[in-house]
């Protein structure tokens, strides 16, 4: 069957009062940048749904797919969509949908109607049970169970008809840009992908910060974290990637600080340039996917010491997961097979053999002096250096 149009369903943005259309909005703004590679569809609202209308020939799986990206989306519902008239015609058009989308026509259904258009002659109910009986007339090979169903006919009378009997599941979440903005800590790894990935469900729009290390780390380790942006974009919208050399600033450290803090160490560093970045581009917190006790840098004393070389918030999505979990969601999302690629990053080249895994902080700034002579030059080269790169999932 040819489907020209989708009913879009949402679920936490029905709660939200006299700011939902805020939220409706932002939500087909994301339509759109999903759905621009696909074809030309028309977007708009009609009370408590969103209807996606495609204007041009477009390809089906791709369409889904791009729709499931988009969060705040709690439903997808291939419709066909007819012009109204009475319930005869009505009644003749759910029994044509029903032989064409249904090879196998032994299973049980239930009718649900929703008569947005008070002007219908019948209630809802009235509706579905003359429907019921349209479709047992037709189909004698089908029967009626009202409580676990095998398919559920739904029908919607609006401006115009609308017939559907599949919700393909959505991501949920908040629509992207409802929350304001932050600033990822973007790495190689499989982790800080997820974390970018969770932090924008709840409606959050990220940049992110990657921190190269040439020659320690490769050309390809940078296009690999590239690469991982570019995927988390397919929920995020487009991501702005800041990439600093942070060469110098590890080698000063390793030179001059004790080597079972070094990962402590660089890890303040990371956050307070991240920091800078995220306060010149209005980001209100900092974003890592650290989770507890998965390795010696994210044991509670050790994120306590890096929190505190920041100023604004640092948010860990994954803080409670274990890396089973992490790992599941990667490969839900795409991310997982361009994570375990073997490059290199500079969090990994500069990993001391025995880290400090309870560090004070007291102890850690202390250390942190005898990078008095250099550090403050060696940041602000970091910064001034920068490259940006605007990535698009559908460049």
């Amino acid at each position: 069957m040819e489907y020209k149009a989708f009913l879009i369903k949402y679920g936490e943005i029905g709660v939200k009062g006299k700011n939902r259309f805020r939220f409706e909005d932002a939500l087909v703004t994301q339509m759109h940048y999903a759905l621009d590679p696909v074809g030309e569809f028309k977007i708009r609202k009609e009370s408590g749904r969103i209807f996606a209308e495609a204007l041009s020939d477009y390809d089906y799986e791709e369409a889904v797919t791009a729709l499931s990206c988009v969060f705040g989306i709690s439903g997808i519902c291939p419709i066909v969509v007819e012009d109204k008239e009475d319930f005869d015609q009505a009644a003749r058009l759910v029994c044509d949908y029903i032989g064409e989308r249904y090879d196998d026509l032994s299973f049980t259904f239930k009718v649900m109607v929703r008569r947005a258009d008070k002007s219908w002659p019948m209630t809802s109910m009235e509706t579905a049970a003359l429907l019921g009986e349209k479709l047992l007339e037709r189909y004698g090979s089908l029967s009626v169970d009202v409580h676990e169903p095998d398919v559920y006919v739904t029908l919607e009378i609006r401006d115009k008809i609308y017939i559907y009997t599949e919700e393909i599941p959505g991501p949920g979440g908040m629509p992207i840009g409802t929350n304001g903005k932050a600033m990822l800590l973007l790495s190689g790894g499989i982790d800080s992908p997820v974390a970018g990935y969770m932090i924008s469900k709840r409606g959050v729009r990220i940049e992110a910060t990657y921190f190269h290390a040439p020659p320690y780390t490769s050309e390809r380790a940078k296009q690999k974290v590239v690469d991982l942006a570019k995927i988390i974009s397919r929920y995020t919208g487009p991501i702005h990637l800041h990439i600093v050399n942070f060469t110098d600033i590890q080698m000063a450290i390793y030179e001059k600080c004790p080597h079972d803090e070094l990962t402590i160490i660089m890890r303040r560093y990371m956050m307070k340039i991240a920091e800078h970045f995220a306060k010149e581009n209005d980001c209100l917190s900092l974003v890592t996917g650290e989770s507890i006790g998965q390795v010696a840098s994210q044991t509670m004393q050790s994120l306590y010491c890096t929190d505190a070389a920041a100023e604004i918030p640092v948010f860990r999505p994954c803080i409670g997961m274990d890396k089973n979990d992490i790992i599941r969601l990667s490969e839900k999302i795409g991310t997982f097979e361009t994570s375990i690629l073997p490059f290199e990053d500079c969090c990994t080249i500069f990993v001391a053999k025995h880290p400090v895994t309870k560090p004070r902080l007291d102890v850690i700034e202390r250390s942190e002096r005898k990078l008095a002579d250099c550090i403050d030059e060696l940041l602000k080269t970091a910064i001034e250096t920068e490259e940006v790169i605007f990535i698009k999932a559908y460049d």
